[in-house]
């Protein structure tokens, strides 16, 4: 099992999932997306665990964060799926095992959470970007804001060059890998926000409009194709 974290300003939660996931005897990479020099005690302490750290000089987003790791685990563990999980602790190792179990395809696998354990403001976001996703694509998911997926190791390179430096960029990854005819899977996982999520950073409405954006370009494309 490949698992690659993309972090930005880490804390106490990511040591307690990667020491949780090593004894799983997975294999974790991590992406540092600029953190600066106060995440060092929490990064060099997830290297001691035996995990390859990379880090980026400045904060780029999450999308830069995770094409790196994707160069990364193309070059150094080909024909190795790549499990991404949040670093934050909405996810248990349990849930990182249920996806991975179910990759291997050539499928892009997705941990969904139930809307009904989702805070609202996510909830009804998740709801309508759904919709619009299925409206764009013709495909029906559940879940469009989940970090926890499985890439085939046969698209990581096409990962690579889907635009998007931010949050945007899993909306983008999504629509890629639909329009490329790439089936999607999803595997039902628990909702789990601790504090209230507070050590989410997606931006809210910033984020949300880059998201709607992504979708909304996809379709003016279709229409003029």
């Amino acid at each position: 099992m490949l698992v690659l974290l993309p972090v930005y300003r880490p804390g106490p939660q990511l040591l307690t999932l990667v020491a949780d996931l090593r004894r799983a005897e997975a294999t974790v990479v991590i992406v540092d997306d600029g953190s600066g020099p106060a995440a060092a005690p929490v990064l060099d302490a997830a290297a001691a665990l035996g995990c390859p750290v990379l880090r980026c000089f400045t904060n780029r987003g999450k999308g830069e964060a995770l094409k790196t790791g994707f160069r990364y685990c193309a070059q150094k563990f080909p024909e190795h799926d790549v499990v991404t999980a949040d670093g934050d602790g909405q996810h248990r190792v349990a849930d990182v095992r249920a996806v991975a179990d179910r990759a291997g395809r050539g499928e892009l696998v997705l941990g969904v959470r139930p809307l009904d354990q989702m805070p609202l403001r996510s909830r009804v976001g998740n709801v309508v970007i759904a919709r619009l996703f299925r409206a764009v694509t013709g495909q029906s998911v559940s879940d469009t804001q989940t970090g926890l997926r499985a890439y085939p190791y046969g698209l990581l390179k096409r990962l690579v060059d889907v635009p998007g430096e931010r949050f945007e960029y899993e909306m983008n990854a999504l629509l890629a890998l639909a329009g490329a005819g790439c089936r999607i899977r999803e595997v039902p996982i628990p909702a789990t926000y601790l504090d209230g999520n507070a050590a989410s950073h997606f931006g809210g409405v910033t984020d949300s409009v880059r998201v709607v954006g992504s979708l909304m370009r996809h379709a003016a494309g279709q229409f003029t194709t």
